[in-house]
């Protein structure tokens, strides 16, 4: 345990999370890392990402008639978090608005996010709250976990599949430049099950905004395997950039503005709006098959 990093675990799986961001930086089980380690071509491995989610257009929310610069996916997994528990088991971190983020994003807020390990599986719970007492707080808020891609050493990547809970036959949707086309476009998931492969990624993230599952696995038939379940996001992304030996499974509340999109930050697709004192709360969960 240091200042910036705690690592934690239950002797099945080992975990460690760094205050900045909040986020996840190890994930192993059996001597085996589980999440991608960062570097070249993509030098993070779980950023939060708040309040928003994918790309806004110009990199400007509206707010009220007046403009804010925000970047993509939001500040917060740049932002040093506080230590509110840490121990053998897990750790609960928090973020709260200062003169900095209001800057960017003119709203009162705090986030909590709380990582625990029990019986061989990671629980991440998110929970932002509204602390003003008149005015409502319009957030979106997405995980993006990179994990192994292979999972196995000398497999090759599309050996590897996604099975879902339920089928999955809604279109999906894709990028541009980091916006949201308007067209849907035929999924290429069969049934329950997704063959991976890069060349699904070459124009970006894989978006399923009518999903129909609430969980899945990712893994090698026959093989190792990850189990991934969530609550309280209606979306989820799929993302890997060329060249890098990872897959993130990103389970989203929010998604990128649409092209064109020129209304109030509010109004974006994907925004959960808090009265005063209200609560937002969703998770994630992984563990080995």
């Amino acid at each position: 345990m240091t200042e910036n990093t705690h690592s934690f675990g239950d002797g099945r799986l080992a975990a460690s999370v760094h205050a900045k961001g909040a986020e996840l930086c190890a994930l192993r089980a059996g001597g085996r890392d589980l999440l991608w380690g960062g570097g070249a071509p993509w030098q993070r491995q779980s950023p939060v990402l708040f309040p928003i989610v994918g790309r806004l257009v110009d990199d400007t929310a509206w707010v009220e008639g007046r403009p804010y610069r925000m970047t993509q996916h939001g500040f917060a997994r740049d932002c040093t978090f506080r230590w509110l528990a840490r121990d053998e088991t897990g750790c609960r971190l928090e973020l709260v608005d200062t003169d900095e983020t209001r800057k960017m994003f003119p709203f009162a807020f705090s986030l909590v996010i709380e990582y625990r390990i029990e019986q061989g599986t990671l629980s991440v719970r998110y929970c932002v709250t509204n602390p003003d007492s008149a005015r409502v707080l319009p957030a979106s808020l997405g995980a993006h976990p990179a994990f192994i891609w292979p999972l196995a050493p000398d497999v090759p990547k599309n050996r590897h599949v996604i099975t879902f809970d339920a089928p999955e036959p809604a279109p999906i949707r894709r990028l541009q430049g980091g916006l949201l086309l308007p067209e849907a476009l035929p999924t290429p998931i069969k049934g329950h099950t997704l063959a991976l492969d890069e060349a699904l990624f070459a124009p970006d993230a894989l978006i399923l905004d009518q999903l129909a599952s609430h969980g899945l696995t990712y893994g090698i038939p026959d093989g190792p395997g990850l189990r991934l379940a969530w609550e309280g996001f209606p979306y989820l992304g799929l993302w890997m950039k060329p060249g890098g030996d990872f897959l993130c499974i990103e389970p989203w509340h929010g998604i990128a503005s649409p092209v064109g999109f020129s209304g109030e930050f509010s109004a974006r697709p994907g925004v959960f709006h808090l009265q005063p004192g209200q609560e937002w709360r969703a998770g994630w969960q992984v563990g080995c098959i």
